[in-house]
């Protein structure tokens, strides 16, 4: 799990393996849903295996805004720092294997690494990527049309395409399924 962090610093082998223990292995079904909207975070996690879709309710309807598979790592970051409660939903979209940890854990190893620039700085690296993932994901939805974003999808996040059931993409498009069937029957022409 902090394999990166190793291979970058051997020095904190000890330490980062005692922080292995502090995650717990669980695999959930599809459609299990690990935060829901509304609720106040207190678990991180990290896909082992299986795919992710963050979510929230509009007017009734699910808008799904950003996926998450292998290697990555997902919370409601915002509640999960800042005790509040979550935006939006956490759910599997397949079978997952998945390690959590507690938030008094994270937060006991963070203080813990707060002096380290190096690793500080690599994790202000993994938060800084999510928030250009939404800027970019915010920018599209205004700037592209819905081939276009269709189209950015294929060529950037082939792995959404092969592995998410199409009314999530849609959703993720910001169109309905019937216009992603039209889009993607006009491409196939």
């Amino acid at each position: 799990m902090f394999n990166h962090f190793v291979k970058q610093f051997p020095q904190l082998q000890k330490q980062l393996d005692k922080y292995a223990a502090y995650y717990h292995r669980i695999e959930v079904p599809a459609k299990t849903i690990l935060l829901r909207e509304g609720e106040i975070s207190r678990r991180a996690f990290i896909i082992e295996q299986g795919s992710l879709r963050a979510w929230f309710t509009n007017k009734g309807k699910d808008i799904t805004f950003q996926f998450f598979f292998e290697k990555e790592g997902v919370s409601s970051i915002e509640s999960f720092r800042r005790v509040k409660p979550s935006l939006y939903s956490i759910e599997t979209v397949e079978p997952c294997v998945v390690k959590y940890i507690h938030k008094k854990d994270a937060d006991m190893i963070m203080k813990d690494l707060e002096n380290i620039p190096e690793i500080r700085e690599q994790l202000n690296d993994i938060l800084l990527d999510r928030q250009l993932n939404y800027m970019s994901h915010f920018m599209s939805l205004i700037r592209d049309t819905p081939k276009e974003r269709y189209l950015n999808l294929i060529k950037e996040k082939p792995q959404i395409i092969k592995r998410i059931p199409q009314h999530y993409i849609a959703s993720y498009l910001g169109i309905t399924a019937v216009s992603l069937s039209r889009i993607r029957n006009a491409i196939l022409k």
